[in-house]
């Protein structure tokens, strides 16, 4: 009999899964990961990991399978935190999601469940994995969607490797959430009606703000609102001699400075914000809505434009650099001057962009057929074969 380790988080997802996998003939094992310590920066009054802890419980117990919990804050801290604080520190925007999958459950997780001697850890996510057998016995792993369009979750897993791929399952991934929900009732399971989580990935709910005040200080400065007419974006599109050079063009951000427009606020820190957010600029008087379109964490300005359709928005090309490039099929990597047409995307549920890759000596281009809104350094561009993610790279 295989033995997997089912990291069961407290929520729906994670013991549908760990139901499924026993129906399945499988020695189940349920391990709580407990990544967090610091209660201060959580919003509810509860200990909301002691309640997802006590609900694994209760759920692991209904199913009849051993139950523990295993600390890995440190590791959490180390990997994820101390990161995402140094991405904020240079003005970049991390995906603290992608990266647990990539570091803790995918890795850490996956380490100590090997050592308990699982075949392989099993989460609660909606994505599916496909074998590929070739004729001298060797295998390939697949990373396909999801089959619920709304609850997909490969973007989340677009960092793993044929490693981590190969031992791992997907229990849900076939199923919709409704259908979960159902599975998870009809088995009176006590998190059948609980809510999603929607705070960082397993900490809990946190505000953002108060997370990134622990290390990084408030720091007055001022939020500039950039005209839409500005000289920017009445830019003549030169010549171009070379693809690589016209890549090179429609990538570069604009470069602003102070007097490109005029100061209609004040804020606590630019490293708080990220390009596209609405929320948080405390600005009014204005016609539209004023949306972050550049933050400049060494001078510490905000710019911002009037309204979603504002030009300092869109680009159409965005670069990932080598060292921050991932094929999860390693065997479709693209070699210098060679190109691929691909579905993308650069945020959780954003429906895939047509795009085309372009590699060249220091890195790759992912050139969209029409502008993205808020393309954003430090979070990660995912590309897809018709249901399958192939490669993933953190934006430059």
């Amino acid at each position: 009999m295989k033995k997997v380790v089912v990291g069961l988080s407290g929520g729906v997802d994670s013991s549908v899964a760990a139901y499924l996998l026993k129906q399945q003939g499988y020695e189940v094992i349920a391990l709580f990961m407990k990544n967090w310590h610091d209660d201060s920066v959580i919003i509810s009054d509860e200990c909301p990991w002691i309640e997802d802890s006590n609900d694994a419980l209760i759920v692991a117990e209904k199913l009849g399978i051993p139950f523990q919990t295993v600390d890995l804050s440190e590791a959490y801290k180390e990997r994820i935190v101390d990161y995402m604080f140094s991405e904020y520190k240079k003005g970049r925007t991390p995906n603290p999601d992608v990266l647990c999958n990539r570091e803790i459950k995918f890795d850490v997780f996956l380490k100590i469940a090997l050592q308990l001697g699982a075949d392989y850890v099993a989460t609660g996510h909606y994505c599916r994995k496909e074998i590929l057998q070739h004729a001298d016995g060797t295998e390939t792993y697949r990373l396909m969607a999801g089959v619920d369009g709304n609850k997909d979750q490969s973007y989340f897993l677009c960092q793993l490797s044929q490693e981590q791929l190969a031992k791992t399952l997907f229990p849900i991934g076939e199923l919709t959430k409704p259908q979960v929900r159902q599975l998870a009732s009809e088995n009176n399971l006590i998190t059948a009606d609980k809510k999603d989580s929607q705070g960082l990935c397993f900490i809990g709910k946190v505000r953002l703000p108060d997370f990134l005040q622990q290390q990084l200080k408030p720091k007055k400065g001022v939020i500039v609102e950039v005209p839409i007419d500005a000289e920017h974006y009445q830019l003549a599109v030169p010549k171009f001699g070379t693809k690589a050079k016209e890549l090179a063009f429609y990538a570069e951000k604009p470069v602003y400075q102070k007097h490109h427009g005029k100061v209609v606020g004040e804020h606590q820190g630019a490293h708080y914000f990220t390009k596209g957010q609405r929320k948080g600029l405390d600005v009014g008087g204005t016609k539209e809505p004023l949306f972050v379109i550049e933050t400049d964490v060494k001078e510490n300005i905000i710019y911002t434009g009037q309204g979603k359709s504002h030009p300092g928005l869109y680009r159409r090309t965005l670069f990932v650099t080598n060292d921050e490039l991932h094929w999860v099929r390693p065997d479709l990597e693209l070699h210098i001057d060679e190109s691929m047409e691909v579905m993308a995307r650069i945020r959780y549920r954003q429906p895939l962009q047509k795009a085309t890759l372009h590699q060249i000596d220091c890195g790759l281009y992912v050139d969209f057929e029409e502008k993205q809104s808020a393309i954003t350094e430090g979070q990660f561009v995912a590309w897809y074969i018709n249901d399958e993610l192939i490669g993933s790279g953190v934006i430059s």
